[in-house]
């Protein structure tokens, strides 16, 4: 038979158990963030289609924060109007001389990250980074979306 001190000591046991599972959860120590490239960058991936590049530096249950923050800009139309017309061209823009003058920190909900990936140190992105730090700056790279075939 079970004598009460057993039960007692099982039930503690589940107890921290459970409590630990939170508490690393609620501080992000779960799977996921050891995944994050530390020094390096990432695209995070919103669920309404946005793209921020930059340092994911933290993580928790409830958000992502990252910080030194570049997103694509479209400049001209999207779709051109007529054939012949020049593809719209992407530029990548530092985060912080909106009209809302924000600061070089995000803290985006969870739930709202599609998903995240390190980006390579050599890629077309963080060059531009690393071009834009170093005061070099050249001329936007154009769309890498194909023209559809004339038929």
């Amino acid at each position: 038979m079970y004598n009460r001190r057993n039960v007692g000591l099982a039930l503690a046991v589940i107890i921290l158990a459970v409590a630990v599972f939170f508490a690393l959860r609620y501080v992000g120590a779960l799977p996921g963030q050891g995944q994050v490239s530390t020094g390096g960058y990432q695209a995070v991936f919103l669920s309404n289609g946005q793209v921020y590049f930059g340092k994911i530096s933290g993580t928790t249950a409830t958000d992502v924060t990252i910080e030194d923050i570049y997103y694509l800009q479209v400049e001209g139309q999207i779709q051109p109007e007529r054939e012949g017309q020049q593809q719209p061209r992407l530029s990548l823009v530092k985060l912080g001389n909106e009209l809302h003058g924000p600061q070089d920190k995000m803290v985006i909900n969870r739930d709202h990250v599609l998903f995240w990936e390190n980006l390579k140190d050599d890629g077309r992105v963080v060059s531009a980074i690393k071009d834009h730090k170093a005061g070099r700056t050249g001329t936007p790279a154009p769309a890498t979306t194909p023209t559809p075939a004339a038929q």
